[in-house]
């Protein structure tokens, strides 16, 4: 029998992009290539028998044109605390290794790398208020990375912007739109200052996208 698996992470990212990045508006990327770093905490989750709930993951990619030309370079990085079962568990759900094709963001986004760096367990320091548009993700020696609302400029109040995918979606049906920054230091070193950040739920099984009832 195939495997059974959940994973539902409230999880935030932040690519190089404007706040219209082109994943999300079916548009080409601001700067012609595409950088990004998201991690998450499973707030629900399983692989087969193996719980997954309460482990933190990350991941950065870097293409050096549009997403859709491929020839990306990853790293994932998992939650120290797994212990080895489910460290596998969480390297198959997020290498792509497993589900129906094209079916959630990690496979999609490993069909277009061609380089996959070897997975580090580290400490995860991870804090998310989805509805506030704030998170830190912070890997010591790693990654720092921050996100907030974006400041409304006529007031200084925050912006509230949010976007909603209810078909055609391989990663969410919703999620709330901020700023993030990021630096992050290694083989896929970057630098974002106040780029797109988007704040949802991941929620997968193995035939895809769980949408609410």
């Amino acid at each position: 029998m195939a495997d059974q698996w959940t994973f539902k992470s409230n999880t935030f990212g932040s690519c190089n992009c404007d706040a219209n990045c082109g994943c999300q508006f079916n548009l080409p990327s601001t700067h012609g290539f595409c950088q990004f770093v998201e991690g998450g905490e499973i707030v629900d989750g399983h692989f087969n028998d193996t719980s997954l709930t309460g482990l933190r993951w990350a991941f950065l990619i870097s293409w050096p044109g549009e997403i859709a030309e491929g020839g990306g370079t990853r790293q994932v990085i998992i939650d120290e605390r797994a212990d080895p079962g489910q460290r596998v568990a969480l390297e198959k759900i997020i290498n792509g290794e497993c589900g129906a094709p094209g079916s959630n963001h990690f496979f999609v986004f490993a069909s277009l790398c061609a380089e996959f760096l070897e997975t580090q367990y580290l400490p995860i320091e991870y804090a998310i208020d989805i509805d506030q548009r704030t998170a830190t993700l912070n890997v010591p020696g790693l990654i720092q990375s921050k996100g907030e609302p974006m400041i409304n400029a006529f007031n200084g109040e925050p912006f509230h912007i949010a976007l909603a995918r209810p078909s055609g979606s391989f990663e969410f049906t919703y999620a709330e739109i901020g700023a993030g920054t990021a630096q992050v230091t290694g083989e896929l070193s970057m630098d974002l200052q106040g780029t797109y950040a988007q704040y949802c739920v991941h929620h997968y099984d193995q035939d895809g996208l769980v949408t609410a009832a």
